[in-house]
């Protein structure tokens, strides 16, 4: 062999690594499928609640009755997480994705299909099956298929299509209801699931990780390299998503009671407030992808980003705010809680085991129906006892907490910052 063909195979290499041959197109179309699977997932989470009034009727059952439902979804989706974050490792995260698309949508519809309750229960339960497989075959997949210094965008953008799925659940169930009943309405979601599957089998998941890291992410996510997962930052990050959870829920699911009850604003200045603190939440997660791809110090930006949620949360706790300024003060606090969540994923794909981004994903994952578990029960008791301040100010221990964590987390890494990625 010549040197001038040494020297000319060299240049092709250069050019490929360049323009990266078909590995973006490859990358963005494994983010828009997997982000495409997450948005339906939300959807799916959210299919049956704004199906209550129909569904009472249909099934001739009370509200607990239908509430025992999203019990049995959530009980199911969190033993269901962590066994099948293994799977994902073991036999490949693009099957357990399409599996869980499928068997989410086949439930839905069958759950149209039959219209009793005994088999609302059935469904509900196969669904929380199905949703135990979003995270850890989700983020296995960006984390094998996206390139390392893209990958804070690329969890942003798919925790964006999370958010976005559920701001459109509830018009989209109650328009199909209301066009042709709940069976309609959960048949035609059930059914687009079932659909994307299609799409989801056949994708290629490009090695897009370079010659570092090529051993430590499979392509497909499946057969792990080894490695011990129940880690100390695997059980810390564990706590963190917990905590997360307890103060995001007692905003999301209990500031328009408090707001209304001990704050004397009306239901639709209240709705106003949480809808700011929802919708801005979403743009922070984008901001917050852009930020994750321009440091390593993750920890740093959720605890400063966090710190910051709480110093506006107390403010709404303690303070007399208009409606106005309570729904600035919410919405800010919305933008910076979204601006933690792509650094809270690389923290997670860090402590990571080789090959073992399912199990990591789906053990840290329990951490979010833990809190959605116990959360409520807190949350309703302190209303109960006429302390809706107590809703806001539970959040920003808890808020606090998290920072602790992080700030832990971040110590016990090592005392020295780590160096800034570099940016493209």
């Amino acid at each position: 062999m010549s040197s001038r063909q040494v020297d000319l195979r060299a240049v092709g290499r250069d050019v490929q690594s360049h323009l990266g041959s078909e590995r973006p197109s490859g990358a963005k179309r494994l983010l828009l499928l997997v982000s495409l699977a997450h948005l339906v997932s939300h959807v799916y989470i959210l299919a049956l609640p704004p199906l209550f009034p129909f569904l009472r009727d249909r099934l001739q059952v009370g509200f607990v009755e239908l509430g025992l439902a999203l019990t049995v979804f959530n009980v199911v989706s969190a033993v269901a997480q962590a066994p099948i974050g293994f799977l994902v490792d073991r036999i490949g995260a693009r099957r357990v994705l399409a599996a869980g698309l499928g068997l989410g949508g086949l439930a839905l519809l069958s759950i149209g299909l039959v219209g009793t309750y005994a088999w609302l229960l059935v469904g509900a339960a196969l669904a929380g099956l199905a949703n135990g497989a979003f995270h850890p075959a989700d983020y296995a997949l960006l984390s094998a298929g996206i390139p390392k210094a893209q990958m804070g965008r690329a969890f942003s953008l798919h925790t964006f299509a999370g958010y976005l799925g559920t701001a459109i659940a509830p018009a989209v169930l109650i328009g199909l209801a209301l066009l042709g009943g709940p069976g309609l309405a959960l048949g035609v979601v059930g059914l687009a699931g079932v659909l994307l599957v299609a799409f989801i089998l056949p994708m290629r998941v490009p090695a897009a990780q370079g010659p570092a890291d090529a051993g430590k992410q499979p392509a497909d996510g499946g057969s792990p390299t080894g490695g011990t997962i129940f880690t100390p930052a695997i059980i810390s990050l564990t706590v963190f998503f917990a905590l997360l959870s307890f103060s995001n829920g007692a905003i999301q699911n209990f500031s328009v009671a408090a707001l209304v009850s001990g704050y004397g604003i009306t239901l639709t200045q209240a709705n106003a407030a949480l809808t700011a603190f929802l919708m801005l939440s979403a743009f922070g997660v984008l901001v917050g992808g852009f930020l994750a791809d321009r440091t390593r110090r993750h920890g740093d930006v959720a605890a400063a980003a966090f710190a910051l949620t709480a110093l506006l949360t107390l403010l709404v706790a303690v303070g007399d705010l208009g409606a106005l300024a309570l729904t600035l003060a919410l919405g800010a606090a919305g933008f910076l809680s979204g601006v933690i969540a792509p650094s809270r994923d690389m923290m997670v794909q860090a402590a990571a085991p080789p090959g073992g981004s399912g199990r990591a994903f789906g053990i840290v994952s329990t951490g979010f129906n833990v809190g959605g578990a116990a959360g409520p029960l807190l949350f309703g008791w302190i209303l109960d006892h006429g302390e809706p301040r107590w809703i806001f100010g539970a959040a920003v221990g808890f808020m606090l907490l998290t920072v602790l964590m992080a700030l832990r987390d971040r110590w016990a890494a090592g005392k020295g910052a780590a160096p800034a990625a570099p940016t493209r």
